[in-house]
């Protein structure tokens, strides 16, 4: 009887176990989920960063984009070469420790620019990898291309009236830009594009490309992200990108996860 007993009380406590370290694993992940958000100030208005970390795991990162920098740049912005980030900002420590991804250059590009669907308004968002000394340190001058780009992608070498022939897309303080076939065969205006840069054959940024138009659309959407080969040790690239338009604050956030896919 005593025996009995016993076991059936050693029974009853392992299940009651089993079942508490089941609700802690479940429970755990959102008990140690922590945010980290920088700030920077671009045309007077805020421009955030943040990233979502579970325990060293990076689940997202982010950046919010105000309506009123959308709208406050100018169309009769005069085009200067090589072109000039309306504003940097550096990602939280958190961000270059668990993806190595460095900080956000912003670009206005006022008239677009070649191929043909991109001469339209529309903002640049570089995620660079590389430090903004790095950034400003290329010149173009190293024309070698990577052995791999991302499937469905080309690296044309697009011809300029007065300036040459920039190999690789290549634009000096940026990098080689890298697009989808199919933006480099349209003519009709884009909305939105992801761009994969590299500089000396290997990948330093990766850049959702967004017309004006889309923006002033005050709407969601989405962009497929490729798969990146050869990055870096320590940099991962996200393998989804959503952009979200938050009506209380007038902003997007533009959402990225999928950093383990590969």
């Amino acid at each position: 009887m005593t025996s009995k007993s016993l076991t059936l009380g050693h029974i009853a406590t392992a299940v009651v176990l089993v079942l508490s370290a089941g609700m802690l694993a479940a429970f755990l992940p959102h008990m140690t989920r922590s945010t980290t958000r920088s700030c920077t100030t671009v045309l007077d208005s805020e421009v955030c960063a943040w990233i979502v970390l579970e325990g060293d795991h990076a689940v997202e990162l982010g950046a919010t984009i105000p309506m009123t920098l959308v709208e406050a740049v100018s169309a009769d912005t005069e085009m200067v070469w090589p072109p000039e980030h309306l504003g940097v900002l550096e990602l939280p420590p958190e961000a270059r420790e668990a993806l190595g991804i460095d900080h956000l250059g912003i670009n206005w590009e006022a008239h677009g620019h070649p191929p043909g669907t991109f001469l339209t308004p529309h903002f640049d968002f570089h995620f660079y990898s590389i430090s903004q000394a790095a950034v400003r340190a290329i010149d173009c001058t190293d024309l070698s291309k990577p052995s791999t780009l991302p499937a469905r992608y080309v690296l044309p070498d697009i011809d300029i009236p007065e300036m040459g022939t920039l190999v690789g897309l290549c634009v000096p303080r940026m990098g080689m830009h890298a697009m989808p076939q199919t933006d480099n065969e349209e003519t009709a205006a884009f909305k939105a594009s992801m761009i994969i840069g590299y500089y000396g054959g290997a990948p330093i940024f990766f850049e959702p490309m967004v017309s004006q138009a889309l923006l002033l659309e005050r709407s969601d959407f989405s962009l497929p992200t490729p798969m990146v080969e050869h990055l870096p040790e320590g940099v991962r690239y996200p393998r989804e990108f959503h952009v979200k338009y938050d009506a209380a604050n007038d902003q997007y956030r533009m959402v990225m996860s999928g950093f383990d896919a590969r």
